[in-house]
Order: C-alpha cells, then sequence, then structure tokens
C-alpha cells in the first residue's frame, strides 16, 4: 500500500512505499510530552520513504537509543526513530496523523502500556508491552 503525508505547513512531505496497515501507539512519557498523549506511529523501514522538503526537519536525540523529528516551520511532530544497533535501528515511526488517507489501518500494539495515561483506554484487544520489555527490546537500560 502506497500512502503520502505532510506536516501542517506542508513544509516537509513524504511517500510511503509497502506500508503496512497496523500501527502502535506508545504511552511512553516521552511520547507524552512530545505527542501531548499518546504516540500513535506506524513503523515504516527507511528504504521505503521518500521525502521532500528534508531540510526543514529537525532532530533531538532524546534518549541513548532514539531520537524524534519535526518540521522546524510549523513544529509537526514527524517521527520517532531508534538509532540505537540493532534489529529496530533506522526504521521510522511516523505519526499516524500526518497520512493524507489513513482509511484501512488499524491499532495492533501498545508499548509501554505501565506508563499509561490513567482514564485511557484504547478499544479492541492488541500485543501490548510494559516498559521492561520495551527496554529488552531496544537493548536499553533507561
Amino acid at each position: 500500500m502506497k500512502r503520502k503525508g505532510k506536516c501542517l505547513c506542508g513544509a516537509v512531505s513524504f511517500t510511503i512505499r509497502n506500508l503496512t496497515t497496523g500501527f502502535g501507539a506508545c504511552h511512553c512519557k516521552m511520547c507524552q510530552r512530545w505527542a501531548g498523549s499518546t504516540f500513535m506511529g506506524l513503523t515504516v523501514p527507511a528504504d521505503t520513504i521518500t521525502f521532500e522538503g528534508a531540510e526543514n526537519i529537525n532532530r533531538y536525540q532524546s534518549s541513548k537509543w532514539a531520537e524524534r523529528a519535526w518540521c522546524q516551520k510549523c513544529g509537526s511532530n514527524l517521527w520517532y526513530q531508534v538509532t540505537a544497533e540493532g534489529p529496530y535501528s533506522g526504521a521510522y515511526h511516523m505519526a499516524v496523523g500526518l497520512l493524507d488517507d489513513t482509511t484501512g489501518l488499524e491499532i495492533s500494539r501498545e508499548y509501554f502500556v505501565d506508563e499509561k495515561i490513567e482514564g485511557l483506554t484504547l478499544a479492541g484487544e492488541r500485543k501490548q508491552f510494559d516498559t521492561a520489555a520495551m527496554l529488552e527490546m531496544f537493548g536499553a537500560d533507561e
């Protein structure tokens, strides 16, 4: 499945080839601060996405193992990316809301469920991972 998306002002746009239909919800404290709540992200291998307006992208190394990026013109959050070596390194976790068309997509996993905002419950059943499982997955100690 091919999809296009862009930031709020359109200074950064992208095309994703071979997009999978499942996406994740991250409840970690960093995502809460960055996105204002749970971050909903699509996992996109680096070789399946092309960007236009890349000169408008700023990055921040938010932990020892990941960075976050945003449009420097409008401030739209773009992605979260694992920078540590390992099987998840390099893939973009693009904000679902950036896509022009979200039809056919469904939430398939939740991360850092033990850090979830109290009172926030997403409908349906899916794979869930707590903080310990996520840190082990990324080979991180914090």
